[in-house]
């Protein structure tokens, strides 16, 4: 029975995290089947719900994100390297723009202090590319460079986005996000507990204060922040900025509020860090 919800969680968190240019009839198909196995479980399996919701959300990736044709995003992107003048881009090399990176016209402000170079993450904890990536992310984030801030920003799509947002911006407001991040992205992937119950916000903060509880935290400590004002801020401020950068795939990063890259774009997660390092340092020396 196991194997069976684990091969559910791979569908659904496939179809989520593909790079799609708009609705597919395949990826739909797929979280179709997902959701049909699901169901046949039943209350054998009561995750079966959790893992079938993640294939709704991921529909609601690909019908819900601001898409357009392949066409118009790329005569989207011409405009975008036409418009960017010959300092905005860097030198004539490894890296092209529209290539491994995409140019942000206009560009967004970023809430880096001064003399720091922003490198946001957009990313979700249902996402296997994202925590496919984290053993990369985690070795870079201790290496960078001193000027570059590394802000992470989970995905706004749909309920089981937002409700894995809640609960990283909880975990950020008690000061264990980066310590339990890894934890999450196993809880999920590897022990498939998806941390969300389809429809049901309290079997959801249930699920998610027992990994709290499980990991050190106080019920009165998780729920205060929560409930708290603060992650309530965080969540509209992480809602506009999926909005300002149409964020169409998970994990994506944003240089400075300037460049836009992922991994398939950068050609690997190697070189996708190269990449960033390389777009930090440049706007770091205009």
């Amino acid at each position: 029975m196991k194997s069976y919800f684990a091969l559910l969680l791979l569908l659904a968190s496939l179809t989520a995290c593909a790079r799609e240019s708009g609705p597919s009839t395949a990826p739909a198909a797929t979280a179709a089947g997902s959701a049909a196995a699901g169901a046949a479980l039943g209350s054998a399996n009561p995750g079966a719900a959790s893992v079938t919701s993640l294939a709704a959300a991921a529909k609601t990736q690909q019908e819900g994100a601001d898409t357009g044709t392949a066409t118009d995003r790329s005569e989207g992107e011409l405009e975008r390297i036409a418009a960017l003048p010959a300092e905005g881009q860097l030198p004539a090399g490894k890296w092209v723009a529209g290539t491994q990176y995409r140019v942000l016209v206009p560009a967004q402000p970023a809430d880096a202090p001064p003399g720091k170079v922003e490198v946001l993450e957009v990313f979700w904890y249902g996402c296997p590319h994202c925590f496919a990536l984290e053993p990369y992310l985690d070795s870079w984030r201790k290496n960078r460079a001193a000027y570059i801030e590394f802000v992470r920003v989970p995905v706004m799509w749909g309920e089981a986005h937002r409700a894995h947002a809640r609960l990283f911006y909880t975990l950020q407001a008690l000061g264990k996000a980066d310590q339990l991040t890894d934890k999450v992205f196993e809880q999920i992937h590897q022990q498939h507990d998806v941390l969300y119950v389809q429809g049901d916000e309290k079997a959801t903060l249930q699920a998610q204060l027992q990994f709290a509880k499980a990991n050190g935290i106080s019920e009165a400590d998780f729920l205060s922040a929560y409930n708290s004002f603060g992650v309530q801020a965080n969540l509209q401020k992480a809602d506009d900025l999926m909005r300002r950068y149409k964020i169409e795939t998970v994990p994506t990063f944003v240089v400075d509020g300037k460049y836009e890259t992922d991994v398939a774009m950068a050609g690997g997660p190697s070189n996708l860090l190269q990449l960033i390092n390389d777009l930090a340092a440049s706007d770091k020396h205009r």
